[in-house]
């Protein structure tokens, strides 16, 4: 008798998850199975979603739904195996369902059937229950009351039941072969749309700008439809080629705060294929509409050099130039290398770094901000800050001559006027183009390549200096 009711107790605790998960010939999964979830984001809008699940399903052919998928799904990309029975489990059909849940759909179904309206009565102050007869939902309802029909009625719409062919969430739906009386470990991973992360940093001078701290945050924003629990986050930088354009939504811009300690760096980088991914050291849950921010670097006494420079333009050299004003900017650049001897030497991945000096009285300032590209290591990252105020460059054209229909020569000078209280350096950067020489010159350059030449001044405080060149070009 004991050994009766030992097997029959055995029996009963292996088929009792079967029979619930099987429950009216169609099995239901929903976030509450869920052993695991991964998120891999990349810098396209678009993520990768691992969701892994334990579930029981009964032998043989099935329907089973997957719930709890985000919204912006992508369903083409959808893909399920059984981890630890892969041969025992095969879909056959998948179907999406986002026809969704809302009040014109739930009228639908119920067009032709009874339904309640609750209406408040104003002169007696309590409410009337209507029992009406929906006969029409198009372009606004139509029931039948009491022999009489009314086109719209005021008060509340109250449905017997949920009609069981609707969906109340996005819901992945398979028709399966199973051939295993345990549970399944299904891991289903897929693309959606409308998730995506930036890094923004912020960049820390010293008092003489030749060195900086730099932090840098990750903004990861998530509006794929889904929430992400307990999830394992990794973030891929790089640019993944996209068989179409898809829209990009309009990234969300934060401003971090200066004051106060800032959290240790918290991802692992390693290379992959040609990206990089950023790996989170412990798990985070990502809410659906959720902008989240995690401390990505951090890094003190980066050597940093500031740079002036006063930029030429194409196509002034082969003919008269006549500029009312004939002042140029003088541009400000902040240009460190990512090194690990400079104390950095992790890819850098693209974003906004945003500069900060403090003034005379200790208070920090915001200074400037540049965009930069996905930055290896060993590569030189140069920030355009703004334009000099206290130096001032002037562009004249003091001679032109046309030689011949190809060939032509003009004679400049510039005028670079240091206003500060401490000497500075200006670069001249030329761009060039055709054959060119330059006949003759008042200060030595550099010719960075085969079309640009620099000058390198050196502009002592409350003093100006002017450079002289001319220059052949033939066409």
């Amino acid at each position: 008798m004991k050994i009766k009711l030992l097997i029959m107790f055995f029996v009963i605790a292996l088929f009792s998850p079967l029979v619930k998960a099987g429950e009216g010939g169609v099995s239901k999964s929903t976030v509450d199975d869920q052993i695991g979830v991964e998120v891999a984001v990349y810098n396209n809008n678009i993520g990768l979603i691992k969701d892994t699940r334990k579930i029981a399903l009964p032998s043989g052919e099935g329907e089973l739904r997957f719930m709890g998928v985000a919204s912006h799904i992508m369903p083409v990309t959808v893909h399920v195996k059984s981890l630890n029975y892969p041969k025992d489990f095969s879909v056959v059909e998948q179907n999406y369902e986002y026809d969704l849940i809302n009040a014109d759909k739930l009228l639908d179904k119920y067009v032709g059937k009874k339904v309640k309206i609750i209406v408040w009565n104003e002169y007696q102050d309590r409410k009337e229950t209507v029992e009406a007869t929906l006969l029409s939902n198009n372009n606004g309802q139509i029931y039948k009351i009491n022999n009489e029909i009314f086109i719209g009625h005021p008060g509340i719409k109250v449905l017997p039941e949920l009609p069981e062919d609707l969906i109340a969430k996005p819901t992945l739906t398979w028709l399966y072969n199973n051939n295993s009386l345990k549970e399944h470990n299904l891991e289903v991973s897929y693309l959606t749309n409308n998730i995506s992360w930036k890094s923004d940093y912020v960049v820390v001078l010293n008092g003489d700008d030749t060195s900086a701290s730099i932090s840098g945050w990750v903004t990861l924003d998530n509006k794929s439809g889904a929430t992400y629990r307990n999830a394992s986050l990794k973030l891929i930088a790089g640019d993944v080629n996209r068989a179409t354009e898809m829209r990009r939504d309009k990234a969300v811009m934060m401003e971090y705060a200066m004051a106060g300690a800032r959290a240790a760096p918290q991802f692992e980088e390693k290379a992959f294929f040609e990206y990089h991914v950023y790996d989170l050291q412990r798990k985070t849950t990502i809410k659906d509409k959720q902008t989240k921010q995690v401390s990505l670097l951090e890094a003190a006494g980066v050597t940093v050099k500031k740079e002036f420079l006063v930029e030429g333009t194409h196509g002034i050299y082969t003919r008269h130039y006549q500029n009312l004003n004939p002042k140029q900017p003088v541009t400000v650049y902040i240009k460190f290398v990512n090194a690990g001897d400079n104390n950095l030497g992790i890819p850098i991945p693209a974003g906004i770094m945003r500069l900060y000096k403090k003034d005379s009285d200790g208070s920090l300032l915001f200074i400037g901000e540049d965009r930069v590209k996905h930055t290896p290591i060993k590569e030189e990252i140069s920030l355009k800050i703004g334009d000099a105020f206290d130096v001032v460059a002037e562009r004249v054209q003091t001679d032109y001559k046309q030689k011949t229909s190809r060939l032509h020569e003009s004679e400049w000078e510039i005028t670079l006027k240091n206003h500060k209280k401490e000497d500075v350096v200006v670069g001249i950067i030329e761009p060039l183009s055709g054959n060119w020489s330059v006949i003759d010159s008042s200060h030595p350059f550099t010719k960075k390549n085969a079309f640009t030449i620099r000058f390198d001044v050196k502009v002592p405080k409350d003093d100006e200096v002017k450079v002289k060149y001319r220059l052949r070009v033939g066409l």
